[in-house]
């Protein structure tokens, strides 16, 4: 029987909504922090997309399906971070000009906020035994 822990899974959500749609992602030196949006909107949509089916499933309490979109929830902001991270180093497609663009645009606070709450999601659905009372 799976059992969820609903504060983890809540805070997860709102962990990773907030670092998904306000948190800012990167530091651009003349332009000031972006966020995800700012940074690749296409990866901004998906995420949310993702985030939200997984919150419906939380909500409808198919904690099985949950527990999947909670992992692939967490597979995905792995593979964001890999992916920007990819375009901040090869952006131009010049080595002198991607090492001077990747030392100057850094990451910023959002990215540990968002792995926090995916991290509260994933671990928020454990299986538990159910046993029988026997009565005399």
């Amino acid at each position: 029987m799976l059992v969820v822990k609903k504060i983890n899974a809540y805070i997860g959500l709102l962990l990773a909504t907030i670092a998904i749609t306000i948190s800012p992602m990167l530091r651009i030196p003349l332009k000031g922090n972006w966020t995800l949006y700012e940074a690749d909107p296409r990866l901004l949509y998906i995420s949310m997309a993702v985030l939200g089916l997984t919150a419906l499933l939380l909500f409808i309490r198919a904690l099985g399906a949950f527990r999947v979109m909670a992992i692939i929830t967490l597979i995905w902001s792995v593979l964001m971070v890999i992916a920007v991270w990819f375009k901040v180093h090869n952006y131009f497609g010049s080595k002198f000009f991607d090492r001077m663009l990747s030392k100057t645009i850094h990451f910023q606070w959002g990215w540990i906020v968002l792995m926090v709450g995916v991290i509260l999601l994933a671990t928020s659905v454990k299986k538990e035994r159910l046993e029988m009372i026997k009565k005399a």
